[in-house]
């Protein structure tokens, strides 16, 4: 029998406080939030992608996880009674390695009635920080946010550009980097 690595320490307190920290970083684009970490990791996602999971995923929500994030799957049905998608497309949250991001197409976008209903996908890269190269505009941003955000695959940013076409659709990402998270929702504007 394998054991089963724990959730939160404290999950009320704790899920808590990250759902705190991801409002916030939603609401303030370009941001960094800072999450406390599961009592144990779960192989395949690293810390703030695991307290997000802990937090935002539940018994009605469909993940599909990239390979390097598979290792994860039961976990995520133990504590957070996910179902497993077999595509990025049947999923409301995706999981996913920077370098194994299917094209952002392959997400479920929503519909023009339901833009809520889109694939949040939460993205791990080897590092976010403020003050990059990187500008971002849009609602939540009093004039500008400058990050950094480390090993994205090539064609990312076009991908997003394209994705403003279809507005209300869309797709948010959270991406990822130790206990770390920055929100890009889908009305933010990414110049650089």
């Amino acid at each position: 029998m394998i054991a089963m690595q724990a959730g939160f320490a404290n999950p009320v307190d704790d899920a808590q406080a990250a759902f705190r920290a991801v409002l916030d970083a939603i609401a303030r684009p370009g941001r960094l939030a800072h999450f406390a970490a599961p009592a144990e990791l779960p192989p395949g996602l690293g810390r703030a992608a695991a307290a997000l999971a802990l937090t935002l995923v539940d018994m009605d929500t469909a993940v599909w996880l990239s390979p390097a994030c598979a290792p994860s799957a039961d976990w995520l049905r133990f504590h957070c009674s996910a179902r497993v998608a077999a595509s990025p497309s049947a999923a409301r949250f995706a999981f996913a390695n920077a370098a194994e991001c299917p094209p952002l197409a392959n997400f479920d976008l929503g519909t023009n009635e339901y833009p809520d209903q889109s694939t949040t996908l939460v993205l791990e890269v080897p590092s976010l920080a403020s003050g990059g190269s990187l500008a971002l505009r849009g609602p939540g941003i009093e004039t500008v946010e400058h990050v950094g955000i480390a090993g994205l695959p090539a064609g990312f940013w076009g991908q997003r550009d394209m994705l403003h076409e279809l507005f209300p659709r869309g797709l948010d990402v959270v991406f990822v980097a130790g206990d770390v998270a920055l929100a890009l929702p889908r009305t933010t504007r990414v110049e650089g």
